[in-house]
């Protein structure tokens, strides 16, 4: 049986006022065309977004972060090509 995918963001607003409306999860669902545990899951999320919003806790930014972001990384990237400099110097009998 093929499973069918919605971006269920794309309804979120619609989601919400039916929700404040006092619908359902299941009215929610059939109004919208999904399933009612794709409603609940997503009303987890949001409830979880919105109370880590209010605690001062904002979301992250998806995806795969830089990896020169970090001042770590900078560090080590900069005590490498230190180390490199240092052995090309030593090889051409430099110092």
């Amino acid at each position: 049986m093929p499973r069918k995918y919605t971006k269920i963001e794309e309804h979120e607003e619609e989601i919400i006022k039916l929700k404040t409306k006092g619908y359902t999860r299941k009215q929610i669902a059939e109004k919208i065309g999904i399933t009612p545990d794709q409603v609940h899951q997503f009303l987890c999320r949001y409830n979880r977004r919105q109370h880590n919003v209010e605690k001062g806790v904002f979301p992250k930014k998806k995806g795969r972060p830089s990896k020169f972001n970090s001042l770590e990384t900078e560090i080590s990237r900069l005590r490498m090509e230190n180390e490199l400099l240092r052995d090309f110097l030593s090889l051409t009998e430099r110092k």
